[in-house]
């Protein structure tokens, strides 16, 4: 039988890659460069959203 993979939504921010390095162009006493890790704010570094709530229909 086929195995169907959930459907998770991603980010639309960061487009599931929640977590960059950014290179700040120094470089430590060891010659190693120094940089910075920034998580997207959106999804919290998880890459994934949660799905929106579905509307209730108010009616008759």
């Amino acid at each position: 039988m086929p195995q169907y993979a959930q459907n998770t939504p991603v980010c639309r921010d960061c487009d599931g890659f929640p977590v960059v390095a950014i290179a700040t162009g120094t470089r430590h006493a060891d010659g190693t460069r120094a940089t910075l890790r920034v998580t997207c704010p959106t999804c919290k570094g998880t890459g994934h959203t949660a799905p929106a709530a579905t509307l209730a229909r108010a009616g008759r």
